[in-house]
């Protein structure tokens, strides 16, 4: 009788907390879910060319020019270009960190490691992209400064200054899941590959990249959609070179149907992403 009144106040109390932690979670999924459908609704409205009041009746002229017009083709794949890049170079620079911090390391030194990703982060987004700045000017730059006397010359402002600026954003979003994945990477699988005579690259390449795999792919889900998403780093950075986010800003008090046809663009690019990367198990270490 008493076991039976405890595991009935057991699964009453379970049910109760996972209603009240499902609460949230539903608003967040409604909210979501109410602004794409939002975005999607104005994105099929017209626009009175005269006054710019938007006029609620269906139309698909907004696709159409999104999807036909060469220079909109153009910025979508500079975007994509830019978007992988940044991935690219931060799991390259992300995965040896993440290493060297979960298996190399002294395990009191970790916080210290985790703490120094970190630190970038408590600054303001806008003061660190105007720190880029001042070093990408073409002529009275630190970079320009640095490499003249070897002959050099700075690139200035355009697409490599987004490349660089946006990878010094988003590496700690890469550097974090990976050293969590690395950090619960067993020893002794890595004991096992040493007694079986694998040297430590081989045992990195053949081992620890593919067990740790989904967090280096959770990672990249960071670094992917931020930087498609973004328009003020480029706006800063970028001098003429522009984003997906530059038409959407530059369109938004102008013509927002248009716009908004414009910014489904990058919520269409990550919905095949995410399910490109779903059996990876990406997901799952978000």
């Amino acid at each position: 009788m008493i076991k039976s009144a405890q595991h009935f106040l057991n699964r009453h109390v379970k049910t109760r907390a996972a209603l009240l932690l499902s609460l949230p979670l539903g608003w967040m999924i409604v909210i979501y879910l109410g602004a794409l459908f939002a975005l999607f609704l104005t994105s099929i409205w017209k626009i009175d060319t005269f006054t710019s009041d938007v006029i609620r009746e269906f139309t698909l002229e907004n696709f159409t020019d999104v999807f036909t017009d060469r220079a909109y083709f153009n910025v979508t794949i500079r975007t994509l270009m830019v978007a992988i890049s940044v991935t690219l170079i931060c799991a390259v620079i992300a995965i040896p960190m993440a290493f060297y911090m979960a298996r190399i390391a002294k395990p009191s030194n970790r916080p210290i490691l985790v703490a120094l990703v970190l630190t970038p982060l408590w600054a303001s987004y806008l003061v660190k992209v105007y720190a880029w700045r001042t070093m990408f000017y073409p002529e009275s730059g630190f970079l320009q400064w640095l490499i003249s006397p070897l002959g050099g010359k700075s690139p200035g402002f355009g697409m490599i200054a987004v490349i660089i600026g946006l990878t010094y954003l988003w590496l700690p979003y890469m550097v974090l899941p990976i050293y969590a994945g690395m950090e619960k990477l067993p020893s002794s699988v890595l004991d096992a590959s040493a007694d079986l005579g694998a040297k430590p690259g081989r045992t990195f390449r053949e081992v620890v990249m593919p067990i740790t795999w989904p967090t280096i792919m959770a990672g990249s889900v960071f670094t992917f959609s931020l930087s498609m998403g973004d328009y003020i780093t480029v706006q800063i950075l970028g001098g003429t070179f522009q984003m997906l986010g530059n038409v959407v800003y530059q369109n938004f008090s102008l013509n927002l149907p248009f716009a908004a046809a414009v910014s489904l663009i990058p919520v269409i690019i990550m919905m095949i992403y995410l399910a490109g990367i779903r059996k990876t198990g990406a997901l799952n270490n978000l």
